[in-house]
């Protein structure tokens, strides 16, 4: 009697789910993706760029009106002003109905190109409120603009070996109440033998601020309480550690909560490194922000 049991190689590829690791960042095979959705429609309608949402529109309405054409021509000849058996006349006619511009060179001519015509008013309604939603569902969405620094650091501050990284509102507005929550990953085994994937809320010295305009310089104390107290750099790589970044807020311009979120992989990661000062003073005690050095970090044995 053969075996039931799939082998992995014939394995449908719908039960596999890939997980991928990229410069230290692990990622879903994926995620996100517009095509991922194709059998989702409101998805694939929210996700899909707007080229292929135009796309979708048009051909759907084309098809739409083809197959009110063919209604229309199987009643036979019910169009006043058009040719019999003409599919390009019913076609127009269709669109005419359909998108209520009504000419007044094509109209119904009995009962049933009139039955036709309600049935494809009312299809009408419909179609347009639908793809009405689906286009301000599209426009509405609140998008945060927020630029992390491309590395983080973890050098001494007051003594203690603290992690840093900045972040930054590139939209120019204000962001409220922004709070940010940082989480370390890795990987562990049990006393048992257990493999898993652990996740570590770390304690910032200041998660939240009433205001996000200004670059804001986010920091974790490596103190005994800290999941990475005692991680030498060597270890966190083979656990394949990262660290998650959340950041929420209140956009002040659409009045909703917006989103953003960055991984830092090991890669990213820079030990015994400080970021490199961005803020400036004019002669006439006025600062500015300098984003040409936003990203830059600087070894802490090397002269500024």
């Amino acid at each position: 009697m053969k075996s039931l049991k799939r082998s992995p190689a014939k394995r449908a590829s719908k039960d596999r789910l890939m997980i991928k690791v990229e410069n230290g960042i692990f990622s879903v095979e994926g995620l996100g993706d517009w095509h991922s959705y194709w059998r989702e429609p409101y998805h694939l309608m929210l996700t899909i760029p707007w080229v292929g949402f135009v796309g979708i529109i048009t051909v759907a309405f084309l098809l739409l009106n083809a197959f009110f054409a063919c209604l229309y021509l199987l009643g036979g000849d019910n169009i006043i002003g058009a040719r019999p058996g003409s599919f390009e006349d019913a076609f127009f006619f269709s669109v005419q109905t359909i998108a209520s511009i009504g000419y007044g060179v094509l109209s119904p001519k009995n009962t049933y190109a009139n039955l036709i015509m309600v049935t494809e008013a009312i299809s009408a309604l419909l179609v347009t409120a639908v793809v009405t939603g689906l286009a301000f569902s599209r426009f509405s969405r609140p998008t945060a603009k927020v630029m992390f620094s491309d590395v983080c650091v973890i050098m001494p501050y007051e003594g203690i070996p603290t992690v840093l990284f900045r972040a930054a509102n590139q939209r120019r507005n204000r962001i409220l109440e922004a709070e940010v929550i940082i989480y370390f990953s890795r990987d562990e085994t049990s006393s048992e033998g257990h493999q898993m994937r652990r996740f570590y809320q770390l304690q910032l010295s200041r998660s939240r601020t009433p205001t996000f305009n200004l670059p804001w310089t986010l920091m974790h104390t490596i103190n005994e309480s800290s999941p990475l107290f005692g991680c030498s750099r060597e270890e966190l790589i083979d656990a394949q550690a990262q660290l998650i970044i959340s950041l929420t807020g209140l956009d002040e311009t659409v009045s909703q909560n917006v989103h953003a979120r960055h991984t830092y992989g090991m890669n990213q990661i820079f030990w015994n490194h400080q970021l490199a000062d961005i803020i400036n003073f004019m002669p006439n005690g006025d600062r500015y922000i300098d984003f040409a050095h936003f990203h830059q970090v600087i070894p802490l044995d090397s002269e500024n």
